[in-house]
């Protein structure tokens, strides 16, 4: 390929994460009238953030066997058509079940991205440029969050949120076209040993698993999707019940702290991954580890900040969710790091199963689960003895930061598994490189 076909497929990929992102954000980001148009709970709340991500992982995986076999730019267009098109019909939902059956098909669609994406982002740049390219590409995940915030909140605030779903799937039904004008890249052209299409012996799945690095990796995407998708889910509801903003105000301060925040997160993390990768086979991940840390008090002392003090509390949480994003420099680099070419869709589909079967979906059921038990703990409290939606609203506010506080509990624990993780990454790297020497001298 050449730099110019390298340029424009990078320019499209990150265009289509931005309206990956985009649109699975609406959700959040309107999630407070919807909650009381429909009457729900903050456990059902929950429930149709993680309808998304139920089939999203599902699918992922025979959809991440097909981006190893078939035309990954193909894959990409048809899914970004689907999710687009579903997107704009959840507008149309009457009742949670219509809503929650709406927000599966956004998952299935959707599944087809981080698969095809990483894996053509792989054979377009080698290894030493990688953690820049793929932190290029996700800068489509904070400007996609940041735009679903400030745009769906806007649209919300003046026409309602089904307004905001419709608005949402125009540009990436639009955008579908421009795949059909990408080149597909060789599969393992970058590499220092091109090895084509070959492939270890023995199961896919097995070669994957078996492969140290990839699980410690496996296991921190789903404790910090957890924390991503509980704060995605409840952010905007937090600001309007705890701070008392309104939905547009939510909407904004949204966008920079949760959106916005993660551009230089990304964009550092990318240009020290790749720096550190250069004098060691760990720096990726121990960079990972080290920006975790970090955000774990930023994080805690975000929640007890006091009720109306919106600059402390965007200031604290901005900076923490930003450090956050480094983890997307740190991590999907290392995939590419330890698992040859023609396995990689395979292998970023296993990762998004577990991150978003375990994670992305108990973050918003399981922060409503808390949510909903904190609530009532507080009525108790207040001598509240029959538990009705508008007796229990007062006490939204305290019963959601109770359950909130679960989330640099788990920064924490993201961080250990990242440290823990870059001890096997040095010697998984050599064995591969090693395997693809003999393969080629063969």
């Amino acid at each position: 390929m050449t730099q110019n076909d390298k340029t424009k497929m990078l320019v499209v990929l990150v265009a289509i994460n931005t309206i990956n992102f985009f649109d699975r954000q609406v959700l959040g980001a309107v999630a407070e009238p919807i909650r009381k148009e429909f009457g729900l709970s903050d456990v059902q709340l929950g429930w149709l953030g993680t309808a998304f991500t139920l089939l999203y992982a599902m699918v992922g995986l025979p959809l991440g066997r097909m981006t190893d076999r078939l035309n990954r730019v193909r894959i990409l267009g048809i899914g970004l058509f689907v999710w687009s098109a579903l997107t704009a019909t959840s507008g149309l939902a009457r009742n949670f079940w219509q809503l929650f059956a709406m927000r599966l098909g956004v998952g299935v669609g959707e599944a087809a991205c981080a698969p095809a994406a990483t894996s053509l982002i792989g054979d377009c740049f080698p290894a030493h440029q990688r953690a820049k390219a793929l932190s290029v590409f996700m800068l489509g995940l904070p400007l996609g969050i940041a735009l679903s915030y400030a745009i769906s909140g806007s649209v919300a605030h003046a026409y309602g949120w089904r307004a905001a779903f419709y608005v949402a799937g125009i540009p990436g039904i639009l955008l579908a076209v421009a795949t059909w004008f990408l080149r597909e890249p060789g599969r393992g052209t970058t590499e220092t040993h091109a090895i084509g299409q070959q492939q270890r012996p023995g199961s896919p799945y097995w070669l994957v698993l078996s492969t140290p690095t990839m699980i410690w990796l496996v296991l921190s995407g789903v404790l910090h999707n957890f924390n991503m998708y509980a704060i995605g889910s409840f952010l905007a509801p937090y600001l309007m019940r705890f701070h008392e903003t309104d939905i547009r105000t939510a909407g904004n301060i949204s966008m920079a702290v949760y959106g916005l925040s993660g551009i230089p997160g990304l964009l550092l993390g990318g240009f020290l991954g790749d720096a550190l990768m250069k004098r060691r086979a760990d720096g990726r991940m121990l960079l990972g580890g080290v920006a975790i840390l970090i955000a774990v008090p930023l994080t805690f002392f975000a929640l007890r900040i006091p009720a109306g003090d919106l600059l402390g509390f965007a200031l604290l949480m901005g900076t923490g969710c930003g450090v956050m994003y480094v983890y997307y420099s740190a991590v999907y680099p290392t995939i590419h790091d330890v698992i040859e070419p023609s396995l990689r869709g395979t292998a970023v589909a296993l990762y998004f199963l577990a991150m978003y079967v375990i994670g992305a979906s108990f973050g918003p059921v399981g922060t409503g689960f808390l949510s909903d038990y904190f609530t009532k703990q507080a009525a108790s409290a207040a001598g509240i003895i029959e538990f009705t939606p508008k007796l229990l609203e007062p006490f939204r506010a305290e019963g959601l930061r109770s359950a909130m506080m679960i989330i640099p509990v788990l920064v924490a624990a993201t961080s250990a598994v990242l440290f823990a993780g870059s001890r096997t990454v040095a010697k998984d790297r050599e064995k591969l490189q090693r395997w693809m020497q003999e393969s080629v001298a063969k």
